[in-house]
């Protein structure tokens, strides 16, 4: 059988845990797919923080005064998303602040370009959601791209500069006025979406059902 060409398009932020789950659980749904189909994933921005300075924010405090959440119910989500990502092959470790991902994104636009989009964002979601480390530091910025092949130089000079802001503000703009308000949102082949961080299940049924459609 022929196989079926599938674009993935993914709008997430660093710094939202149920998109380390929805991408991890994700790449177990086109494992289990296997060759039936040829995917082609490409991250897109979404700023959960888009007004945060450069010193961050304490994580409980932040999700108390956004969401209105007590310390006890932030601790209970906390747990839940703990259990989830394990599931899914996904650590949680401890995350005490929360930060502004602009220059992430920036740096995963050009990342983009190189053809190292989605192991870049895997080694950001790790450095911040697994150990804790701040994701608006070029020099964590700059090691992650380095970890995955990326030319640890010329990432510094992205970073150093205002390069790829404009258009990261406009796939911002893009998606917004698509209606994206949550994420991860998960758009297949730009016709079907899929929100948050679903299972494995979920995400492989729907790339058989689109597959099988597309025939």
């Amino acid at each position: 059988m022929p196989v079926q060409p599938l674009e993935i398009d993914i709008v997430s932020d660093v710094a939202c845990p149920w998109c380390a789950i929805g991408l991890s659980s994700l790449q177990q749904a086109l494992a289990r797919v296997g060759d039936d189909v040829e995917a082609r994933v490409v991250m897109h921005p979404f700023e959960l923080n888009p007004g945060m300075g450069p010193e961050g924010e304490d994580v409980v405090e932040y999700l108390s005064k956004k969401y209105g959440r007590t310390p006890e119910q932030i601790a209970e989500t906390q747990a839940m998303i703990r259990e989830r990502g394990a599931a899914v092959g996904f650590t949680f470790g401890a995350r005490t602040r929360v930060y502004n991902t602009f220059d992430a994104h920036r740096l995963l636009y050009w990342a983009g370009i190189e053809g190292k989009q989605v192991p870049l964002q895997l080694a950001l979601l790790q450095a911040y959601h697994g150990d804790g480390k701040d994701p608006s530091s070029h020099e964590v910025l700059v090691d992650a791209a380095r970890s995955v092949g990326l030319d640890a130089q010329r990432a510094r000079e992205v970073l150093e500069s205002e390069q790829f802001a404009n258009e990261v503000r406009a796939e911002e703009h893009e998606y917004q006025a698509m209606g994206i308000q949550s994420v991860p949102a998960v758009i297949f082949n730009r016709r079907y979406l899929v929100s948050g961080g679903q299972p494995p299940e979920v995400f492989e049924q729907a790339i058989r059902q689109i597959a099988a459609e597309a025939k």
